[in-house]
């Protein structure tokens, strides 16, 4: 089944682009024809590349991995909100904070503040041991907080992919996703370059219904992908190459560490071991010494009959 057909594409203007004076030279393949001093998308294009964006989110998110949603223009908060919530991802509608992705470090420690005023009862000022004027600026601080990191709460650690609704406003995601290596899936409107994202998808980024339904579409494979993680038919998420350099660096303090462990408890067992051979030498002795005493009672009669 398809993930959308070209009558939806046609009902919610993804085939619109911008003026032909307001064009990325690089566009071209990407464009059908020329309508009124505006250009329209292929949407045959569109289809082939909504294709290979569904199936890169479904299998990143069934691996364990997360899609960052981004969309901070008036036609992109609400449905940003909506539909990364939907699909428990993150989402970023307000401004861009510099170094989310680059600077990770700090916006965690952000993150660890917000959740730190989240446990103070505003309700009760007496009880928090704070006062009236100090409540308030905690309180500020939180609402503030909220609305710039809200989206990210849970996130704990980098996306795994960013999906971006306006290339062009939000230079500043893609270009940190860029230095990081993290895949950026985007609307691809007639006046972006499609070299800064790898699972363009071309079509309208202005109109609320474009954006609205190229979200879900992600959004719906980002849920067909935790589906697939539940089941329990996947993987875990491969590991990044700096976490497996990690990984490596620490495995051979490990194996010493194991190694000292390893030897007080085989030089304990050894006198363990010599104690058993002596007991299981003593039968030995006792049948030695039993035999001369048997073959001394065979001879003892012998004698016996001589003398008679």
């Amino acid at each position: 089944m398809a993930v959308v057909t070209t009558r939806q594409l046609l009902d919610a203007g993804v085939h619109f682009g911008h003026q032909t004076r307001r064009w990325n030279p690089k566009m071209k393949r990407f464009i059908f024809t020329e309508r009124s001093g505006i250009y329209i998308i292929d949407l045959q294009k569109s289809l082939s590349y909504i294709d290979k964006a569904y199936d890169f989110v479904r299998e990143t998110v069934a691996h364990g991995g997360s899609v960052l949603f981004v969309g901070t223009k008036k036609q992109a908060q609400e449905t940003i909100a909506e539909q990364a919530t939907r699909v428990g991802q993150p989402y970023v509608n307000q401004r861009w904070l510099g170094g989310l992705l680059t600077n990770f470090q700090t916006v965690s420690k952000r993150l660890a503040r917000m959740k730190e005023l989240e446990e103070l009862d505003f309700e009760n000022t007496a009880a928090s041991g704070f006062t009236k004027k100090e409540m308030l600026i905690k309180h500020r601080e939180l609402t503030k907080l909220h609305k710039s990191l809200g989206g990210i709460r849970n996130l704990t650690r980098t996306p795994s992919a960013v999906w971006v609704v306006d290339m062009n406003k939000e230079h500043l995601a893609i270009d940190e996703a860029k230095k990081l290596g993290i895949p950026v899936i985007s609307i691809l409107d007639t006046n972006c370059d499609p070299d800064d994202s790898q699972y363009p998808i071309p079509g309208n980024d202005d109109a609320i219904r474009s954006v609205a339904l190229l979200t879900k579409i992600i959004a719906d494979a980002a849920a067909e992908g935790l589906q697939q993680r539940h089941s329990g038919d996947t993987e875990a998420e491969p590991m990044a190459e700096w976490e497996r350099e990690l990984l490596e660096a620490e495995k051979p303090a490990e194996e010493a560490a194991a190694e000292q462990t390893e030897k007080p408890a085989d030089e304990t067992e050894k006198p363990a071991e010599e104690s058993v051979k002596p007991a299981q030498d003593a039968p030995e002795a006792t049948e030695e010494a039993a035999a001369p005493a048997a073959t001394e009672e065979a001879e003892a009669p012998a004698e016996t009959a001589e003398t008679k």
